[in-house]
């Protein structure tokens, strides 16, 4: 797929992120989706999206083990834009048989076991998330692991068989931030107490001074490349 993606390259190139957005609606009409979990980033393209009545569906992966804060900033999120967030729900099946075969705190036990636990609350559910879509936004950033600082702003997922677009990839914290506070978006209140990165809430803590921006994702396990799955290089 080089030449789609070297085509969208070139249609993004130059672009600022929402003139980005905006083209990749035009070439991708109906066929266009955001991922959202709520963290500082996807808030600032959920943004994007909602304020300028941008034709892509937003939808969350609801694993059933987020934080209340999580829970809160989705409700303002909605009471502010006014529009539609959809969520994708694990399988009901899969989950009850993995709760009652390894009991409700397996992941911490093994890195098998704990990536059994996000493929079906997150992997699966995102497989459904994505049907007929051919073009998919995330809120990564380059800065946020040197696992992600090996990807592209543009990419082929040859999993999901679509393109991947990270429209705020070469923008720093900081900037994020700043975006945030003058557009009075609202975030996650845990951001405010050391969580950079928040997923799961028996899976994230916060993370401690001078430490990587992912070190407090699974912060039991001895790997530099601490990812779900769900954008795996």
């Amino acid at each position: 797929m080089n030449v789609l993606t070297d085509e969208i390259n070139a249609l993004v190139h130059g672009k600022s992120s929402l003139d980005a957005l905006t083209a990749l609606t035009d070439r991708f009409p109906g066929k266009i989706v955001f991922s959202t979990s709520f963290g500082v980033e996807d808030q600032v393209i959920t943004h994007f999206i909602f304020s300028n009545n941008l034709p892509v569906r937003v939808f969350t992966l609801e694993t059933g083990r987020l934080f209340p804060e999580t829970y809160y900033v989705w409700n303002r999120t909605l009471e502010i834009y006014n529009k539609d967030i959809e969520a994708y729900f694990p399988d009901t099946h899969a989950v009850q048989q993995l709760i009652s075969q390894k009991g409700p705190s397996s992941f911490y036990e093994s890195v098998e076991n704990r990536k059994e636990c996000c493929r079906i609350r997150k992997i699966e559910p995102l497989q459904r998330a994505l049907e007929g879509a051919e073009c998919w936004i995330t809120g990564i950033r380059a800065e946020q692991s040197g696992n992600r600082q090996g990807m592209t702003q543009v990419e082929w997922d040859e999993g999901n068989q679509l393109i991947k677009f990270h429209p705020i990839y070469d923008w720093s914290l900081d900037d994020v931030w700043k975006y945030v506070k003058a557009n009075h978006i609202p975030y996650n209140p845990l951001h405010d107490k050391g969580f950079p990165s928040i997923g799961c809430a028996p899976c994230t803590r916060a993370v401690r001074e001078g430490e990587d921006f992912r070190a407090g994702r699974w912060w039991w396990e001895d790997t530099s490349k601490k990812e779900c799955g769900l954008h795996a290089t």
